[in-house]
């Protein structure tokens, strides 16, 4: 019962109960923000409200949810908060609050940050109350909440406020606790720490003896509620009956303790005392861990404690141990217990004389020590400093299991971790995959612990950082898995036959029954393994299907996975399924295992390769497939079977199941982050502590680097001197040249040397007047910057050979980007919408490739759309396109003739090797040289040696100045040896006025002839190198200079690079707020290190963390895992440096303001200030954004036909109704897009569309109909947004939400709400508070146009509209009014239509119903969307369409009638839906 209670979905509150609760009613009356009377604070009602709503209902979440969201906290709890009102139910309220806050992800600490002057009593009264517990009068679901706010304290220890509380708790006098023996032998293993306790010694006995007891309870803090929940877990029996409450609260208090033990702060000095408290033991003997049903979740976080304890890494260096000091550590152990056994304990003479690893087991350690005396046991114990020291003559009070467990499991051989990841098999089986709490459901409430890790700040070590997002990313593929199996399984309908066999009543597209299974192959196993090198096995499946489907069977490629699934149903023929039941036992599922596809078989029975052959015909429906199965699974399937003689698993498969290839990447991953942990996985040196959360987070910074480069050549970035000086306001700028003719671009600039940190480490800081001292004195020198403009070298005569230049004009703090990105060390960028990342992401990578062109780049994005937005714009700037490589299957989509991929960059490069051999013999022809010499790159490269460059150093001795005598202007050209190649160039060659200009045209005629000899000889590799495959591993590894890939390819591909040998420089990564943890930390090691060192000079990441962030399915490992925690995020609240753009020019300024709030300094650039566009209204309608209130239609708000797919008729109907206005004024429809916040809604909205708008060329389809998180990264000039709840907020409380809505459009945003919802919401209010000061009612102008200028509004009737079917009404009169203006016009110039739109005028009625049925068409459900298909944006059409093809076309809208009894045949919610089964036509 109680665990049901903890997945089951919690019913947001409605406004309507929420206006009814009492606590509403209070609120209104003490402390909505809203309310300008408000009565004055009354401890009683903190009492009522905690005893009566809160404890009563036994800390129901409905009930916090409503006290949280109504700003109880801000405005009344804390802000009255002082030691003389603090009481229990006070302390207890607050606690609450905090933990929902956590619960629903928004920002706990805030309130506090403001007013932290009661912060420490708090927290002290907290400490007290978790201690006493029963004393003073708290439950344990009292104490279990006051737990997890402890917890939430410890993993927020970037919170200065927090840290300065937390800290006493866990540093090194909390050794005081030790047995003194321990203590001792600590001291010993680190010397150092003797002078600090010594003084810790020293202060404490200084102290008054009210500050000692405070310093007493804070040291013994953790120790003390240690022993506490020992006592409660000793109370709970070994059978009977039991409190679910003592539970819940041993739960909680192992997380506390797991989270305690992960992070190095508060694990370095608390390891130990969780050691000598002997937690683990307890718990592993305690009667709820013998329990298999209660102690089940107990049990998992108990491993994970365990795990934790024993981890590989020492606790005072935080340095990881390897494997050989971990072998050293045992054995230290082993022998100091030998050492001891032989000196004083006779009786284990035959123990302390074996050898090692005869005793090490845990059966032969219990067989040597089982059968001495309890006594005996605890006299080694205290020999080894684990008990106190047993007086004469007293017997031990402790059990002998506990004593002969302490010393077994402390000195048992451990399985090394990496030992126990190589064993594990990487595909989900049942046991998992259906276990609630390793993978929950989808309704994960937040309430229980679970047994999962937790991405925070700071990891222990590579290997535990790893480790972490190894677990998570293969249980959050595991929860997609489960998913896909449920939904084919009860799609095939598994019935149990007459016979008791299975019978299938139904089928899948995405699953087929297995014919025949058979295994065929189990390879012995490698040297050093204990499970076999591979195993095979043939699938045999009969393709019954409609062809599109059969081919996509057959279509399976090599490592594609595989799901195998054995059913044995009980249900009889013809049984319903029940979707609220529990899936395993309705259709009998006993197996799930996974497999690899190597290929399908032909009709000889060999594997069908795949390549570039056509695949052979196979005849009839039966195929044959060849998988690998995980060895490690198979293993342990055989050892199970031959030792509890079940079945074997193998022989019983019944159903197979293929997923689609795009979710079905997560083996390849997994595989990839198990081979990371398996090498030596060198992270850069400067990199290693902040991704790991520890040291100076502005370590890696370019100015605290020791290879700052002084002197850089920033290219084409700035436009003019003027452009330079403007980007460094606080510089002085010193220009080499004083002539203003050549201060042109390009520039190179030193910038003054910084003292970098290494000159500061080691020294004593100075005081800080001398210091300041300093810092004047070198005030002007540190701020000059030389500058200086240089020439670049004439490239030849051609048009083509001028370099493209950038033509932005760059802000400061985007100079600040791109010059900290040219820099070594790791530069972040955030950017804001709008504020220009692209560009300067392009313009960085531009300026590395030319000043440092031997170096390498990667380029890592989320999307393929990103990648090819920078690739277009890396195109436009001055980089050679042979240089370019784009991987991965996202080429297809650039909008560019040229081909970037890998085979396309082959052919590009096989294409102008024959164009430049071509040239050669134009060269040859034109200095009339005999023979073949353009017939390869090698005999090309001769004719230059002995044919080319002889004729320049000829020419060159002639023309050049000796002796000081002037050489004449017209020696330069008459003794030109090309002229004949270059007459094909614009003539004249030489201008003749100046010997200066005529070189420098001659010397760029001869670097044109030196380049084409350059590349060919780059291209004599691609003719040695004969197969497609071998000369694109060349162009990778060797030739590219800039390489692109997302980062989901790097992660499936990073073997084969590291295989090749691939090798790179610099990152940048783009959207590195959206990337997850572990897939932006993978791109970093995609080559093997040099020497034991990284390479990477460079890592830059560009990204807004206040924008949304990676899309992690289920709830629970978002909320409880903090999954959804980018590695950029995490930096940025580690404290690393970022530099914030702070310019926008994508909105006007009004629409700006909507979201800057969020962003440091965001402001305007010019333009969206002075051009047109911005300048002008939005015609028809009078404001340029508007918050609309839409309340119930027909008594119904927001519906909700399948879990979180919710919808609201009325805002979807009114969005497309003003849609539809928009074009009836002129609007263009791709300049229009309508987003929404929930899945359901879009597909309500696409079918009102469809409904309409789309079949009427009049009206046409929006650009985009989507959700908010898919349009992100994307922007239209006006968004319509439909916000869609009406009971409560849900998940646009992510500020991150929020701030991507309001900054999609340009020019106009139009939302569409339950106003009286969203603006007591309290992370929204900044928002808020500017659209609700704007008319709730959507105000227009029918009088404007979007072709015409807009005269004087001041004179202009502003018209406000009611609620939805009054602009129903109102569009279809205005649309009908023009209809048969245009119609009279007709009449009047008797012109005939065009023949296009005759033919629309005569075909588009046969597509409509008759008018008789429209009423009834209306009525029914509007078409199903079909799922994914974004309607494309309809071009406005050139001319108007004719009136009768357009009334024809035009569906009357039902609520558009004027009579008032029309309105409710508006069409319902589609009653069955995409996102949640398949259409019919997605099955077919």
């Amino acid at each position: 019962m109680e665990k049901d209670s903890r997945v089951k979905k919690i019913a947001a509150p409605s406004v309507s109960q929420i206006n009814a609760e009492y606590v509403t009613q209070l609120a209104n009356k003490y402390w909505a923000p809203l309310v300008k009377k408000k009565l004055p604070f009354d401890r009683k009602v903190i009492e009522d409200i905690y005893e009566n709503e809160i404890h009563k209902s036994k800390f129901a979440i409905r009930k916090i949810m409503l006290l949280e969201f109504s700003q109880y906290l801000e405005n009344y709890l804390w802000v009255n908060y002082t030691p003389q009102v603090s009481s229990n139910a006070y302390l207890m309220s607050i606690c609450c609050i905090v933990n929902e806050k956590f619960r629903e992800n928004v920002p706990a600490w805030e309130v506090f940050k403001k007013e932290p002057r009661h912060f420490p009593f708090f927290v002290q009264c907290v400490m007290e109350a978790s201690l006493a517990g029963k004393e003073k009068g708290l439950s344990l679901r009292e104490q279990t909440v006051l737990l997890l706010f402890l917890d939430h304290c410890f993993n927020s220890l970037e919170v200065d406020l927090i840290r300065e509380q937390v800290q006493q708790l866990i540093s090194l006098p909390m050794w005081m606790g030790l047995l003194p023996s321990r203590l001792q032998q600590e001291m010993k293993k680190v010397p150092k720490l003797k002078k600090f306790w010594n003084l810790i010694k020293k202060n404490y006995e200084k102290l008054e003896p009210k500050a000692a007891e405070q310093a007493k309870m804070e040291r013994t803090f953790l120790s003390d509620l240690i022993n506490k929940f020992l006592q409660v877990l000793g109370s709970i029996p070994a059978s009977g009956t039991v409190s679910m409450e003592a539970v819940h609260y041993c739960e909680r208090f192992i997380e506390l303790m797991i989270d305690l033990e992960a992070l190095l702060p508060t694990r370095r000095w608390f390891n130990t005392v969780l050691d000598d408290s002997h937690l683990v033991v307890s718990c592993h003997l305690s009667s709820l861990s013998q329990r298999e049903k209660e102690g089940h979740l107990f049990c998992q976080l108990l491993d994970m404690l365990k795990f934790y304890t024993g981890f590989e890494i020492n606790d005072q260096t935080g340095n990881a141990l390897t494997e050989k000091e971990m072998t050293t550590l045992h054995y230290d152990r082993i022998t100091s217990l030998q050492r001891s056994a032989f000196a004083h304990f006779p009786e284990l003479q035959d123990f302390a004389l074996s050898n090692v690893a005869a005793v090490d087991t845990r059966e032969s350690l219990n067989k040597k020590f089982g059968n001495l005396s309890p006594d005996t046991l605890h006299r080694v114990a205290s020999y080894l400093c684990l008990l106190p020291e047993l007086p004469e003559g007293k017997s031990t009070t402790y059990d002998k299991e506990v004593l002969l467990e302490l010393l077994v499991s402390r000195h048992e051989r451990r399985i090394s971790q990496i030992e126990q990841l190589n064993q594990m098999p990487l595909y989900p089986t049942e046991k998992i995959i259906w276990d609630e709490n390793i993978v929950p459901t989808e309704y994960y409430s937040g309430e229980g612990c679970l047994a999962l890790p937790k991405l925070n700040l700071q990891f222990l070590t590579l290997h535990d950082y790893l480790l972490r997002n190894f677990n998570l990313f293969r249980l959050e593929s595991t929860y997609e898995i489960r998913q896909d199996i449920e939904d084919v399984v009860s799609r095939m309908k598994p019935w149990q036959s007459e016979y008791g066999g299975v019978v299938f009543g139904g089928w899948a597209r995405m699953a087929q029954t297995i014919m025949a299974f058979s295994i065929v192959e189990v390879a012995k196993p490698n040297i050093g393994e204990g499970w076999p090198a591979r195993v095979r096995a043939d699938i045999t499946v009969n393709l019954n299907v409609r062809d599109h489907i059969k081919s996509e069977w057959e279509g399976l490629r090599k490592h594609d996975v595989c799901f195998l699934v054995t059913v044995r149903p009980m249900l009889p023929y013809g049984t319903r399924f029940d979707r609220r039941q529990p899936f395993v036992d309705q259709v009998g599922l006993v197996y799930v295992r996974g497999c690899e596809v190597q290929g399908m078989l032909d009709d000889k029975g060999r594997v069908i390769e795949e390549g570039p052959d056509p695949k052979p015909k196979l005849r009839g429906d039966s195929r044959t497939f060849r998988v690998w199965l995980d060895p490690n699974q198979y293993q342990q399937d055989m050892t199970h079977s031959i030792q509890t003689g079940v079945e074997d698993p193998y022989e019983t498969f019944n159903i197979i199941m293929r997923r689609k290839p795009k979710e079905n990447n997560f083996k390849a991953v997994l595989e990839t982050i198990r081979n990371l942990m398996n090498t030596e996985c060198v992270v850069p040196d400067w990199l290693h502590d902040i991704i790991l959360g520890y040291g100076d987070p502005g370590s890696a910074h370019y100015s605290k680097m020791p290879n700052q480069i002084p002197s850089l050549d920033f290219n084409d970035t700035f436009l003019t001197l003027d452009h330079l000086k403007a980007c460094f306001p606080g510089y002085q700028v010193k220009v080499t040249v004083d002539d203003p003719a050549l201060q042109v671009p390009p520039f190179r600039i030193t910038f003054p040397e910084s003292k970098t940190s290494q000159q500061a480490k080691g020294k004593k800081r100075k005081a800080d007047h001398d210091e300041h001292k300093e810092e004047e004195g070198k005030k002007e020198e540190d701020c000059t910057l030389v500058v200086e403009p240089h020439v670049i070298p004439n490239r030849g005569p051609y048009p083509y050979n001028q370099p493209k230049r950038n033509t932005i004009p760059f802000t400061p703090t985007q100079i600040e980007a791109i010059r900290a990105g040219m820099q070594p060390g790791l530069t972040m960028v955030v950017g804001p919408p709008g504020t220009g990342k692209t560009d300067v992401a392009v313009q960085i990578i531009s300026n590395i490739y030319h000043n440092f062109p031997e170096q390498r780049t990667l380029i890592v994005t989320h999307s393929n759309q990103a990648l090819n937005q920078l690739f277009e714009k890396i195109m436009a700037l001055d980089i050679d396109e042979r240089h370019l490589l784009r991987m991965g299957h996202g080429e297809e989509e650039l909008e560019t003739e040229k081909d970037f991929s890998r085979y396309g960059r082959v052919n590009y490069v096989l294409a102008r090797r024959l164009e430049l051999l071509r040239e050669v013999g134009r060269l040859q022809e034109s200095l009339d040289v005999p023979g073949d010499v353009s017939y390869t790159c090698e005999t090309a490269g001769h004719f230059f040696l002995y044919q080319v460059i002889s004729r320049w150093e000829e020419y060159m001795s002639k023309v050049r100045p000796k002796g000081g005598r002037p050489v004449s202007v017209e020696a330069v050209s008459s003794h030109f040896p090309f002229p004949k190649y270059f007459q094909n160039a614009p003539q004249p060659l030489f201008h003749g006025n100046s010997y200066e200009e005529d070189m420098d045209i001659a010397e760029g005629c001869f670097r044109h002839i030196k380049k084409i000899f350059t590349q060919l000889e780059e291209f004599r590799a691609f003719e040695l190198l004969r197969s497609g495959l071998d000369r694109s591993k060349y162009l990778l590894v060797k030739e590219a200079k800039i390489i692109a890939m997302t980062c989901t390819h790097a992660a499936l591909k990073r073997h084969d690079l590291v295989e090749l040998g691939f090798k790179y420089d610099n990152i940048l990564m783009e959207e590195a707020a959206q990337i997850l943890e572990i897939e932006t930390f993978i791109p970093l090691l995609l080559q093997n290190p040099e020497d034991g060192f990284s390479r990477l000079k460079r890592w830059i990441m560009i990204g807004d963390h206040h924008q949304l962030p990676p899309v992690i399915k289920n709830m629970a490992f978002q909320k409880y895992s903090n999954m959804e925690q980018s590695l950029f995020t995490r930096f940025v609240r580690l404290g690393v440096p970022t530099v914030d753009l702070d310019a926008q020019g994508r909105a006007r300024a009004s629409l700006c303001n909507l979201y800057n709030w969020r962003y440091k300094q965001l402001g305007n650039l010019p333009h969206v200030q002075q051009q047109h566009e911005f300048q002008m209204p939005n015609p028809g309608l009078t404001y340029d954004f508007q918050l609309v209130n839409v309340e119930d239609f027909n008594g119904v708000g927001e519906t909700e036909p399948n879990p979180y797919f919710y919808q609201n008729l009325a805002e979807a109907e009114y969005a497309v109704a003003l849609f539809m206005y928009m074009r009836v004024l002129g609007y263009p429809a791709d300049r229009i897009s309508i987003l929404t916040t929930y899945n359901g809604q879009k597909h309500l909205i696409r079918d009102v569309v469809n409904q309409r708008c789309a079949r009427n060329p009049f009206f046409g389809q929006p650009n985009k109909v989507t959700t908010v998180d898919r349009f992100q990264g994307q922007q239209n000039d006006y968004i319509i947004l439909s916000l869609v709840r009406t009971k409560a907020v849900g998940h646009l409380r992510d500020v991150r939400r929020l701030v991507v809505a309001m900054s999609r459009a340009r020019l106009g945003l139009y939302i569409f709400a339950r106003v009286s919802l969203f603006q007591n919401c309290f992370e929204l209010t900044p928002a808020f508070n500017q659209l609700t000061a704007r008319p709730m009612q959507l105000h227009i102008r029918t009088n404007e146009y979007y072709t015409q200028p807009i005269g004087d509004r001041s004179s202009q009737p502003n018209q406000a509209i009611k609620n939805m079917p009054e602009m129903a009404n109102l569009v279809y009169n205005m649309y009908m009014h023009m209809m048969q203006q245009s119609q009279q016009q007709r009449q009047q110039q008797q012109l005939l239509p065009p023949p296009r739109q005759v033919r629309e005028a005569t075909v588009e009625p046969e597509a409509e119903p008759e008018p008789e049925a429209d009423a009834a068409a209306e009525t029914e459900a509007p078409a199903k969307a079909q799922e994914g298909a974004d309607p494309e944006g309809q071009e406005p059409m050139e001319e108007e369409p004719s009136a009768t093809a357009i009334q024809s076309a035009a569906p009357k809208p039902v609520q558009a009638e004027p009579q008032e009894e029309a309105h409710p045949k508006m069409p319902e919610h589609p009653g069955r839906d995409s996102d949640s089964e398949y259409s019919e036509e997605d099955e077919a």
